[in-house]
């Protein structure tokens, strides 16, 4: 009884359940093993391997593919452990994996094609192009929402929070009106967090009102228009919104450990999306986002790396021209936010859709995506003309530390 009595009283009968359960599979955590971590050097691809080959073995995650490219170049391609390994199907550089947030560099990148086309200016208010966007101000004086401010998220609009993991749906479901979409959800989150322009906060909101901004300047559905006109241009053929027959072979399954302190929110917020449990993981059903301007690709990173050339090239891969150097330059170099207070916790800067540090003695532009089954990383080094890719199937692995080793190398 006095154990109980610690919970609040006015909890319902399944919050208690659940809160019983995560206490416990938190002391599970606290004695299962954790994943290597990863050295403090090192100096060799040698060395990098056998680091990825110990971490996929211990399972977290199950299986990764790394892409790094120079000058337009392929310098590494490879896969570690398994990308379905109930199904004993072992990860490969064409193996496909959901991108989820890394999603948000096409989505910016299409927001830049459209200034070009002249058909919106970055500082444009967003209601010029959608009349329902009807948010609650801070004051009467604040500035008005513009494209910029969704781009780097300095809107003031509030991210999606926990509900987000619950906007999926099945593979036999139909996929989502982008614009319908956001009709439906914005007044939930139309009351600003902060004056726009003030500093910057993660949005997935703010890229579906992008996504929306897309649809309606250019008469197409936010994923015909990225198919049209970065996924055909680059020949990414292996990522799409949708599974594809020719991803199809190379499909990763979405996994997440048994024995982690999140795991009890499985059951109410992902039953029906799991496959089986099988050696200490969950492993999910193919899933797609409702929301796709922020997390919907579905693709390789051998793709995801062309994007990436193209984009350290100036906007231009084999012929094929998405950008122009101009757009780039304002991509890469113009409108950084800080986050609230001196340093924000996570990244040093976000400029429009990168992320932006200082490493390796210059620039480093990076983004990160998760979500239920996996995990991935762009980053991209300008000075260099250097980006790596990196994708896992796993909802815990921390892509970042694994980054930060494999960009330690000088390749």
């Amino acid at each position: 009884m006095g154990f109980l009595a610690a919970f609040p009283r006015r909890w319902k009968p399944w919050q208690l359940i659940l809160a019983v359960v995560a206490l416990l599979a938190a002391g599970l955590v606290v004695f299962y093993p954790k994943p290597p971590r990863p050295p403090a050097s090192i100096t060799s691809v040698a060395d990098l391997d056998a680091y990825l080959e110990k971490l996929t073995r211990f399972g977290t995650p199950q299986g990764l593919t790394l892409v790094v490219t120079k000058n337009g170049q392929t310098l590494y391609s490879k896969g570690f452990g398994m990308a379905d390994r109930p199904r004993n199907i072992p990860a490969s550089p064409e193996t496909i994996y959901h991108w989820w947030s890394v999603t948000k560099i096409p989505t910016a990148i299409a927001i830049l094609q459209l200034q070009e086309q002249g058909k919106l200016r970055l500082d444009d208010p967003v209601v010029k192009y959608l009349s329902f966007f009807k948010v609650e101000y801070p004051s009467v004086q604040s500035q008005v929402i513009t494209i910029r401010h969704l781009l780097n998220h300095s809107s003031g609009l509030p991210d999606a929070g926990l509900p987000i993991i619950t906007w999926v749906h099945h593979e036999d479901e139909p996929a989502l009106n982008q614009t319908a979409l956001l009709k439906r959800l914005l007044p939930r989150y139309s009351k600003l967090a902060f004056e726009p322009g003030a500093y910057t906060q993660y949005s997935n909101v703010g890229y579906m009102v992008l996504g929306a901004i897309i649809e309606e300047v250019s008469g197409q559905s936010y994923e015909a228009y990225v198919r049209e006109h970065l996924l055909e241009p680059l020949r990414m053929k292996h990522t799409d919104f949708l599974y594809t027959k020719v991803m199809e072979p190379n499909e990763a399954a979405g996994g997440h450990p048994v024995y982690d302190y999140t795991t009890p929110l499985v059951p109410f917020l992902a039953a029906s999306y799991v496959r089986e449990v099988s050696g200490g993981h969950i492993w999910f059903k193919r899933i797609y986002n409702d929301q796709t301007p922020p997390t919907g690709l579905i693709g390789s990173a051998v793709d995801a790396a062309r994007l990436a050339s193209a984009y350290m090239n100036g906007g231009e891969l084999d012929g094929e021209r998405i950008l122009s150097p101009e757009s780039v330059a304002l991509m890469s170099h113009e409108s950084y936010m800080k986050g609230k207070g001196a340093e924000p916790a996570y990244y040093a800067r976000q400029g429009l859709g990168w992320q932006v540090y200082q490493s390796r003695g210059g620039m480093t532009l990076r983004h990160e995506g998760g979500g239920l089954g996996f995990s991935t990383c762009m980053q991209l080094h300008p000075d260099e003309k250097l980006s790596f890719v990196l994708f896992t199937n796993d909802t815990k692995s921390e892509c970042w530390r694994i980054m930060d080793l494999v960009a330690s190398l000088k390749w």
